[in-house]
């Protein structure tokens, strides 16, 4: 310990814990496990359902240090280890909260706080995880002066804080039901189009996207990979100056899918 905040991972983490045991009442009877492995699921399903509510400046420097160690033990990938399919076009398989670029696509709901789930698999859950608690504040301070729910196919930019990329865009796909409809398709197309004009305003060199409304949202991968080609190629291609653009997946099926999109026969 130095100055009484903690100086190693296991310090912190269990520190963080405690630190937001003590928030909720209802939460004083948590059991605190000893293993590393579920210490960290219990830390993580504590910020997932946290409210964005204020922290003082103890927590968010343990936290931080935490994130910061936490995905350097995963490993950092940077665009200059990646190598273009099409020109200013990339695909990678991994895990887009350890990405290094200038912005990274999260696929989000229309609250735009992120997943209260605990330890949902999904990236918008990962995202505001790894980020810390500052990403759902900025967040909620975004949608209070909105007044409204976030609109399908538009998108918002906000920082990344303790994730190594300098952005998160956020855009709410399309929830596809019985079938997909050409409203559906738009409103995917529009997802893209916005993250890249946001992007381009906000003098971004570097995007990575997500497979988005695929998942939980059910969109078929095949077709949103196609949409998702279709446009960024599209807006590349009016470009004066295009940035480079990665197309991030996670599933082998979809590094198949965008590796048959990509790569010229």
């Amino acid at each position: 310990m130095t100055d009484g905040l903690p100086t190693t991972q296991d310090e912190r983490r269990l520190w963080l814990i405690h630190a937001l045991i003590r928030e909720h009442e209802e939460y004083a009877q948590v059991h605190i496990p000893e293993d590393t492995g579920s210490q960290r699921a219990l830390l993580r399903a504590l910020l997932n359902v946290r409210p964005p509510q204020p922290v003082d400046d103890d927590f968010l420097a343990v936290q931080d240090a935490y994130l910061q160690g936490r995905t350097r033990e995963k490993g950092i990938t940077s665009l200059e280890d990646l190598t273009p399919l099409q020109e200013h076009m990339y695909l990678w398989r991994g895990d887009i909260t350890t990405l290094a670029v200038d912005g990274i696509v999260n696929a989000a709901n229309s609250q735009m706080l992120g997943c209260f789930a605990p330890n949902h698999g999904c990236i918008d859950n990962a995202i505001h995880t790894f980020a810390g608690v500052q990403l759902r504040l900025e967040c909620a301070r975004q949608m209070a002066i909105q007044g409204h729910e976030e609109r399908t196919g538009s998108a918002k930019i906000t920082g990344a804080y303790n994730l190594p990329a300098s952005y998160v865009l956020h855009t709410v796909g399309p929830i596809v039901g019985y079938r997909v409809t050409p409203r559906d398709q738009a409103s995917l197309a529009s997802c893209y189009r916005s993250c890249l004009e946001l992007a381009e305003r906000n003098g971004l060199r570097s995007l990575a996207f997500c497979c988005i409304s695929t998942g939980e949202f059910h969109y078929p991968n095949d077709e949103a990979a196609s949409i998702a080609v279709d446009v960024v190629r599209s807006y590349l291609e009016q470009s004066d100056n295009p940035m480079e653009v990665v197309f991030n997946v996670f599933k082998p099926v979809d590094f198949a899918i965008y590796r048959d999109l990509l790569v010229e026969r």
